[in-house]
C-alpha cells in the first residue's frame, strides 16, 4: 500500500512503525472473511481492511472525526484478520497506534470516559473487583436471571490447596489473573496440582499485579507501562533464583506479557527484562505439552465427571499466540471425546471489556458461539472448556451448561 505519512507522525516512533505496517498491507480483503464484526454489520469499514485505511488517513493528516473513532471502537481485536492474511500484516499493532493517536484528538463523551476509567479502575484491581462482587450479592438476587447472570459470582473453591512440596527439582511462577483468583479460583488450584503431580512448583509471586492489558487496550499507555515494569520488578528475582517459566493460565494475559519485550523495546532500563520475560511466559498448555501426561491419564479416568467436551478456543490464544492443536490432544488423551465446533475461529464476544463497551455486538457473538459449542453433530457437549477467564465468564452469562477452565478437568 502506497502511504504519504505527514511530518508530524513520521518523525515519532510509533509513526514510523505504522508507516511499515500499512505498507505490508496489498488490500487483498482476505481479512473480511474471518472478521467477526464485518459478518455482523457487513460495512467496509467495521472490518479490517476499512479500518486500515481509516487509520491511514488520520496518519496522513486528515481530520480525524468520531465516526472514525467509533468504527475502531468496534473492533475486538481479535487477531483473526492476522491468521488469515497472506502478506503477515500486523494489524493489532497498527490498531493500538491508530487508537491511541486518536484518543488524544477527540473527547469522548463523558459516559463513555467515566466507563472506560471505572473499567480501568475495578478489573485490574482484585480487592476493588471482590468488593463490588460482594455489594452485588443482594442486589443480584432481585434481578432477572438473564441479567443476574451477566454480574460474575465470588466462588468458593472446591478443590484442596495443594501443600507446598519438601522438594522440587523444577519451579515456575504463577500469574494469578486479576478476577480469576476470586471467580474461579479452581483454576489456578487445578493448575499447581497438575504441575506439582510432574514435579513442578508453581510459586505465586503475591504483590504482581495485572499484566496491564485493560489500560493497554483502552489506551492509557503510561497506566500499563507502569504495571508492567512493575511486574517485571517483582518477577525478576524469581527468575534470577531459576524459575523456569512465567506460567499464565489466562490466555488474554499471555498474549499481554509475551508482548512485553516489544512495549518496552526502547526503555533502555526495562528492555533486556522485559525481553527475557517474554520468553519465559507460556501458557500453561505449551508446560503441558512438553510433558510426560501418562501419571495423569489414570487419575483422570477415575474422576470424570463430563465425557463430551466442547473446546473453545479463545482469540488470544489461537490467534494472539499463534498456539492452535496444542490442547485438544492432551484432552483426548485423558480420554475426553470432543465435539465438532463449527467457525470455531470466530471471537465469542467477550474481548477484555469490549462486552462491557459494546453490549449489543458482544451479546450476538456470543449467541452464535453458544450455538456452535453446543449443536454438536454426532455428541452433543456436556461441558464447555476454554482457556481464558474473559471467555469463560461470558459464555457462563448464558450457556445451559457448565463453563469451565479446561485444566480443570485433569484433576
Amino acid at each position: 500500500m502506497q502511504t504519504s505519512i505527514s511530518d508530524k507522525y513520521l518523525d515519532t516512533a510509533e509513526g514510523q512503525k505504522a508507516n511499515l505496517i500499512l505498507r505490508s498491507c496489498v488490500h487483498c480483503g482476505f481479512c473480511t472473511a474471518t472478521c467477526p464484526t464485518y459478518q455482523l454489520l457487513g460495512d467496509e469499514l467495521d472490518g479490517p481492511r476499512g479500518r486500515i485505511y481509516l487509520i491511514k488517513q488520520v496518519l496522513e493528516g486528515n481530520q480525524v472525526t468520531r465516526k472514525t473513532q467509533q468504527h475502531l471502537d468496534r473492533c475486538l481485536t481479535c487477531r483473526s484478520c492476522e491468521t488469515t492474511c497472506p502478506s503477515g500484516v500486523n494489524y493489532s499493532k497498527l490498531l493500538d497506534i491508530g487508537r491511541h493517536i486518536i484518543e488524544q484528538q477527540i473527547t469522548r463523551p463523558w459516559h463513555q470516559q467515566l466507563a472506560r476509567y471505572i473499567l480501568r479502575k475495578i478489573i485490574p484491581d482484585q480487592k476493588r473487583f471482590v468488593f463490588l462482587l460482594k455489594l452485588a450479592t443482594w442486589p443480584r438476587k432481585l434481578l432477572p436471571l438473564h441479567i443476574a447472570r451477566k454480574i460474575p459470582q465470588i466462588n468458593k473453591p472446591q478443590l484442596p490447596e495443594p501443600l507446598e512440596p519438601e522438594n522440587c527439582a523444577r519451579s515456575m511462577i504463577l500469574l494469578e489473573s486479576c478476577g480469576q483468583a476470586s471467580v474461579t479460583p479452581d483454576t489456578n488450584r487445578a493448575s499447581k496440582i497438575i504441575l506439582q503431580r510432574l514435579g513442578i512448583q508453581l510459586q505465586a509471586a503475591a504483590k504482581a499485579g495485572c499484566c496491564g492489558a485493560v489500560s493497554h487496550h483502552l489506551s492509557a499507555e503510561q497506566e500499563a507501562l507502569n504495571a508492567i515494569k512493575h511486574n517485571i520488578d517483582v518477577w525478576w528475582p524469581l527468575i534470577e533464583k531459576g524459575a523456569e517459566a512465567i506460567v499464565i493460565t489466562a490466555s488474554g494475559c499471555g498474549a499481554m506479557v509475551k508482548d512485553y519485550a516489544d512495549l518496552l523495546a526502547d526503555n533502555p532500563d526495562y528492555a533486556d527484562k522485559a525481553k527475557r520475560v517474554s520468553q519465559l511466559a507460556k501458557d500453561i498448555s505449551e508446560i503441558l505439552a512438553n510433558e510426560d501426561l501418562k501419571q495423569l491419564v489414570t487419575l483422570a479416568a477415575t474422576e470424570r465427571k463430563y465425557q463430551h467436551v466442547a473446546f473453545h478456543s479463545p482469540c488470544t490464544l489461537q490467534h494472539g499466540q499463534k498456539l492452535t492443536g496444542l490442547i485438544e490432544p492432551i484432552l483426548t488423551q485423558l480420554g475426553y471425546t470432543l465435539t465438532h465446533v463449527a467457525d470455531s475461529h470466530l471471537c465469542c464476544g467477550s474481548a477484555g471489556t469490549y462486552s462491557f463497551l459494546q453490549p449489543a455486538l458482544s451479546q450476538k457473538l456470543l449467541d452464535n458461539k453458544l450455538k456452535s459449542l453446543c449443536s454438536g453433530q454426532a455428541e452433543v457437549a456436556e461441558v464447555i472448556v476454554t482457556a481464558n477467564i474473559g471467555c469463560q465468564m461470558h459464555m457462563a452469562s448464558k450457556a445451559q451448561i457448565p463453563v469451565k477452565h479446561w485444566i480443570e478437568l485433569l484433576v
